[in-house]
């Protein structure tokens, strides 16, 4: 894995270790997650312990050891989303994407994600779709944004 967008992520920071975070944030938007060789690679160039990285690549769940797809697809699973639909847009999104929640389509341009709450119980149920919020949904609407966004990538 070519690393050098990680060396220009730690010049942007100054190689300063109290930026730990955001250096790891940086990497994790160039990417779509955090490889095993930049995560190596910054623990050596930092001079920071593997453990520690790991430590907060896993206390925080916005960060994904993974690869990740292209379009990542959120469903709000917060009381009012929940009683409104929510289950059942998770379970659209997997038949529609032939995956199971919390994973990636083996052509890395979908994955699936629940959280628990996004405070706007007001547009439930809520689908996300790389911070696109999509109010309302039905599975139908699901399975028609799916469809749209396979479209503008050139597949079926």
């Amino acid at each position: 894995m070519d690393l050098t967008f990680v060396d220009a992520i730690l010049t942007k920071h100054n190689r300063d270790t109290r930026s730990l975070l955001a250096i790891m944030q940086d990497i994790q938007e160039e990417v779509r997650y955090l490889p095993k060789e930049a995560v190596q690679h910054l623990s050596k160039e930092l001079s920071i312990p593997l453990s520690r990285i790991y430590a907060m690549a896993t206390f925080y769940n916005s960060f994904h050891l993974e690869p990740r797809g292209k379009y990542t697809c959120t469903v709000c699973m917060g009381t009012a989303c929940h009683v409104a639909g929510a289950p059942r847009l998770v379970e659209q999104l997997e038949r529609d994407l032939k995956i199971d929640s919390g994973k990636t389509t083996p052509d890395l341009m979908f994955s699936i994600e629940e959280v628990n709450c996004v405070g706007a119980c007001a547009l439930a149920p809520l689908l996300i779709v790389n911070g696109e919020y999509n109010s309302n949904m039905t599975s139908d609407a699901v399975s028609r944004k799916i469809k749209k966004l396979k479209k503008e990538e050139g597949g079926a």
